[in-house]
């Protein structure tokens, strides 16, 4: 026997749901390992009565269960079905009212869960409560009807794929290995959150089920989008040998692909300069299949700055360069004004840039400034979905004043030492999905940016409503950062459930005098993060030195100046649910104006490690800071500091450094 197993039993429900609505769900592992144990327990020393108790409470504690903490709430699932199955075979006929009421209670809400089949069990629940005692012949094996629980979700489907998520409470990997099955046939094993399956049929009915150990964890439906034809680049002549100009043939079958087609690229190298997106339609990278870009600068079209309209009244910015309009190279992929566009597969856009052409020398403007590898300028409703980027010449993905935009599953390499290889900069974008990427850079991970001040000033366009989660930086500058080009302004920015994995810093936003008044960051919120090796994990710099001015007195002075049309604000930041381990140089580095405090931080639930052998380094560049290590947070110039269940270990000296904050919430 077990000392405690009956306080456990009747203790289970209320700590799980204390777990779930006041702890944070941080005793969820100890408590699976507890579920797990006397799981075990009641199967080896079988007694009736213990494991009425335990099946009634193991079932009980599973209505304060979230199905996205998996591991927890499966654990629940297999200790109330395998003890039912037991019991139920059984002769109850001595057993105490007590314990039959139990074992009756927990069928009858184990069928309502479909964790067991009502058709099958509940007709011995009948029997046991009139007395005839009709005991359970034989195993079964219940799965899941098809859609009925949300451990599995569809994102993104188009005529031959599918994007969904396993939401089990892992951060880009799930908690457990799963084997997935379309329609009934095994067709993956994975171990991450966000999937994608491909080589489906048009206008298709599929269900994709999520197996855990030959058991049916949860399902989805979905029927595949109409396509009206297809046609194949070889068709066209492209050959795909790695030696030929394929340009022509590419882009012959993307003009020639009507609205509703698809055009296909299959397995092979395919040599081009640059490619241009057309609207409605939709465009295949199959597995094997590699655009790989020439090098030569002379073969390359690029962009004026702008293009004046024929009434002389405006004009249309085309090249643009770190938020300026200059001359640039068009992308390597690049779409104007296109609507209606996805671009999926298991293929790999390669810009093939080295240090010995477009890396080199990289701040210089040769004929024009380096193409970004997949260019995005005002379009909208623009889906990527798998594809693999990789030695791109400079930012990676650019979408530019584009809309309703989504990036799925999708892979970003660069060398580490590659200048200005961002992975993916929004610009004066709304509406953006960024979902289950992986990045490794030679830059920023993500840079959400509005234009230098001349853009921010006369469009005013911010960007707003981003939604970048289940995705893995890694080896960049920064995770994920905001400016220094966003005179227009960057808010309602989400990240959640990321893993950052040794990049310089979490969040990074960059900011300073002379951006204006419409450079206003707000609705800034981090949650549900694990970083490890993070130099400096939380950074708000409104010191930035970038600019030919920006180590001036204007930019640089910490003595309040007057607020014009040129002072830009930091409004609200919020941090929650993170963890931070072998982080390096700070805790966070938090600095707003002393003319223009930031509004408010929130920091909830945040646990700060340093590592052992840190480095050191300035946690923010401006001006006047100094490289240190095992820095704690350092505040300056915010209105109200938030500090709720803050924990910092391993820090060098006070964990909090509070310069001019007005109002400290603990």
């Amino acid at each position: 026997m077990i000392n405690n197993f009956d306080d456990w039993c009747a203790n289970l429900p209320d700590r799980m749901n204390y777990e779930t609505n006041e702890n944070k769900k941080a005793g969820y592992v100890e408590l699976t390992r507890e579920i797990k144990y006397f799981h075990s327990y009641v199967m080896e020393y079988y007694d009736i009565t213990e494991a009425a108790r335990f099946m009634k409470a193991c079932v009980t504690a599973l209505d304060y269960t979230s199905p996205e903490i998996y591991e927890t709430y499966r654990a629940l699932w297999d200790a109330v079905k395998t003890v039912v199955k037991t019991a139920l075979k059984l002769d109850l006929r001595n057993v105490s009212d007590e314990t039959r009421d139990d074992i009756c209670f927990t069928v009858r809400r184990a069928c309502e869960l479909r964790i067991l089949r009502d058709d099958k069990y509940l007709p011995c629940v009948e029997s046991i409560e009139n007395r005839s005692f009709c005991c359970l012949e034989e195993d079964s094996v219940d799965t899941l009807e098809e859609g009925d629980n949300k451990l599995i979700s569809p994102l993104l489907i188009t005529g031959r794929s599918v994007t969904f998520a396993i939401n089990d409470g892992g951060r880009y990997y799930v908690t457990a290995k799963y084997d997935i099955y379309l329609n009934d046939s095994k067709v993956l094993e994975t171990e991450k959150v966000i999937n994608s399956l491909y080589e489906l049929m048009p206008d298709t009915d599929y269900v994709v089920k999520v197996c855990v150990n030959g058991q049916v964890a949860g399902s989805c439906a979905f029927r595949t989008k109409k396509e009206r034809l297809t046609i194949n680049v070889r068709h066209l002549g492209a050959k795909g040998d790695g030696v030929s100009d394929d340009t022509h043939f590419i882009q012959a079958a993307i003009l020639a692909c009507p609205e509703g087609g698809r055009v296909l690229i299959p397995s092979g190298v395919y040599r081009i300069t640059q490619i241009f997106l057309k609207s409605h339609i939709s465009i295949e990278l199959c597995e094997g299949a590699e655009l790989r870009a020439f090098t030569e600068r002379e073969k390359f079209v690029y962009f004026p700055p702008f293009a004046e309209y024929t009434d002389e009244t405006d004009e249309m910015y085309l090249g643009t360069w770190e938020g300026n309009p200059l001359p640039m190279f068009a992308g390597i992929v690049s779409g104007i004004e296109v609507c209606d566009v996805t671009i999926y597969g298991r293929g790999t856009l390669n810009g093939n840039a080295t240090k010995q052409d477009w890396w080199l020398n990289p701040k210089v403007m040769r004929t024009a400034f380096r193409p970004r590898l997949f260019f995005l300028n005002g379009c909208k409703n623009v889906y990527v979905q798998g594809i693999k980027f990789c030695n791109s010449p400079s930012w990676t993905i650019h979408p530019f004043f584009s809309d309703d935009l989504g990036f799925y599953d999708i892979v970003e390499e660069n060398p580490a030492d590659s200048p200005n290889t961002d992975g993916l900069d929004p610009e004066s974008c709304k509406n953006v999905d960024i979902v289950g990427v992986r990045f490794t850079l030679g830059d920023d991970c993500i840079a959400v940016k509005s234009g230098k001040i001349f853009m921010g000033r006369k469009f005013k366009k911010p960007s707003e409503n981003i939604h970048i989660y289940q995705c893995l930086m890694e080896n960049g500058h920064g995770a994920v950062t905001i400016g220094s080009e966003m005179s227009g302004g960057v808010k309602n920015l989400t990240v959640e459930d990321c893993i950052f994995r040794r990049t310089d810093r979490g969040l990074r936003i960059k900011t300073r005098r002379g951006r204006g008044e419409d450079a206003v960051v707000e609705n800034i919120t981090f949650k549900n993060l694990d970083m490890d090796n993070v130099m400096t994990p939380f950074v708000a710099n409104s010191f930035y030195f970038c600019d030919p001015d920006g180590k001036t007195d204007f930019v640089q002075s910490r003595e309040s100046k007057p607020v014009d049309e040129g002072t830009p604000h930091i409004k609200s930041l919020n941090f929650i649910n993170i963890k931070a381990t072998n982080c390096h140089v700070a805790g966070a580095y938090l600095e707003g104006l002393p003319e223009k405090k930031i509004d408010e931080v929130r920091m909830e639930n945040i646990d700060i490690s340093f590592s052992d052998n840190p480095k050191r380094d300035v946690p923010a560049m401006s001006s006047g800071v100094e490289a240190c290590s095992l820095k704690g947070i350092y505040v300056n110039n915010v209105k109200r500091m938030i500090l709720k269940n803050v924990k910092i270990s391993g820090q060098s000296g006070e964990p909090v450094i509070l310069g001019s904050v007005d109002e400290v919430i603990r």
